[in-house]
C-alpha cells in the first residue's frame, strides 16, 4: 500500500515541477523581454519580473530537489504497536474525522486523497510532526484534539 501511495506523492510532484516549470520559464521571458523595459524612472516592470523570475526559479530547484528525494524514498513497515517515526503513515481521529498523515523528509502540507480520506504530509519542521513523534496507537494528544488509530 505504501509503494502505491508513494507513486501517488510523485506523479503529483512531477505535475507540480512540470506547471512551475513552464510558469517559471514565462516569467523569465517576460523579464527578459524588450518589450519590458522601463519606459521611465517609475515604472519597475522589468524589476518586478526579474523577482519573480528569480523567485520562480528558487522554487524550481526546490522542487526538483524534493522530486529526486521521493524517487530515491522507501518507507519502512511499521508492525502493530511500534512506535511512530520517520515514515510512519498514521492514521488518526482528528476532531471526530478519520485523517492520515505520512512523515516525509519533505514537501510538508502537500494533501494527497487517500483511502477516500485526505492524508497530510508532515515532515520534521512541523509542530504536528514533533508532537506525535513517538506515539502509538491509542494514545492522543489534546492540542490538537487526536487520537492516534493506527500506525503503518
Amino acid at each position: 500500500m505504501k509503494h502505491a501511495l508513494l507513486e501517488k506523492i510523485r506523479a503529483e510532484l512531477r505535475s507540480r515541477l512540470e506547471r512551475l516549470s513552464k510558469a517559471a520559464f514565462e516569467a523569465h521571458a517576460a523579464a527578459t523581454d524588450p518589450g519590458s523595459k522601463a519606459e521611465g524612472k517609475y515604472d519597475t516592470r522589468n524589476l518586478e519580473a526579474s523577482y519573480l523570475a528569480a523567485g520562480q526559479a528558487r522554487q524550481v530547484d526546490e522542487l526538483a530537489e524534493a522530486v529526486r528525494i521521493f524517487e530515491s524514498l522507501t518507507l519502512p513497515d511499521f508492525a502493530v504497536g511500534e512506535l511512530i517515526d520517520a515514515g510512519a503513515l498514521v492514521e488518526v481521529d482528528l476532531h471526530g474525522e478519520v485523517t492520515y498523515f505520512l512523515l516525509v523528509p519533505t514537501c510538508g502540507g502537500i494533501e494527497i486523497e487517500h483511502e477516500g480520506s485526505e492524508l497530510t504530509l508532515l515532515t520534521p519542521e512541523s509542530g504536528l510532526y514533533q508532537k506525535i513523534l513517538g506515539m502509538s496507537a491509542g494514545e492522543s494528544l489534546d492540542r490538537p484534539v487526536l487520537r492516534v488509530r493506527k500506525v503503518s
